[in-house]
């Protein structure tokens, strides 16, 4: 991956922004594919809250327009890590008009980081809000703009207040599978 495609934003404790040089024709075709597979069987839904499913997972062999943004979201954690391999998981956060996320946190098993990525955000689409205490800090949304974080730290969206759906792709990083 061409070294240009990282550009570290001005970052919080604890909390990194990076920002993809060239998303807007990743995103374009990262849309695109999205919405060509939708009802596809391959894809699979979980964490049904507030009346819709949070993840939505499509394996990358189906949808090989997201590998850009998992280089991309790969290369911005060993970064932030300081780990030159690191294992990974992502799903697909869609979000329609009035969806929201709820709070959580990303502590299941060994997860060293946890990050999401803004394919498409409009206008008032919802902040993601991430619980520092004693702080809170809110990140407005923008498509290219991917947000790193420590997994124990509770997050949750707003609700999404344009007329438009709001599409981010979440990741979840750990050490290697030394089983293999």
């Amino acid at each position: 991956m061409p070294a240009d495609r990282l550009v570290e934003l001005q970052s919080a404790p604890r909390i990194r922004y990076a920002r993809l040089s060239d998303a807007e024709p990743v995103n374009a075709a990262l849309l695109t594919a999205y919405c060509r597979l939708a009802g596809h069987p391959a894809v699979r839904h979980t964490h049904h809250f507030h009346g819709r499913f949070e993840n939505t997972y499509i394996d990358r062999s189906d949808l090989p327009e997201v590998t850009p943004v998992i280089d991309f979201a790969l290369q911005a954690a060993r970064r932030y890590l300081g780990m030159a391999q690191l294992r990974y998981g992502f799903w697909f956060n869609e979000m329609q008009p009035g969806q929201r996320t709820s709070r959580h946190s990303h502590e299941e098993l060994d997860e060293l980081l946890s990050a999401v990525y803004y394919a498409a955000a409009p206008v008032n689409s919802g902040s993601l809000i991430l619980h520092q205490p004693p702080i809170e800090v809110r990140v407005t949304p923008n498509p290219g703009l991917l947000v790193l974080f420590p997994p124990e730290i509770e997050h949750e969206v707003e609700p999404n207040a344009s007329d438009q759906a709001r599409l981010s792709v979440a990741f979840n990083f750990g050490p290697p599978d030394e089983s293999h």
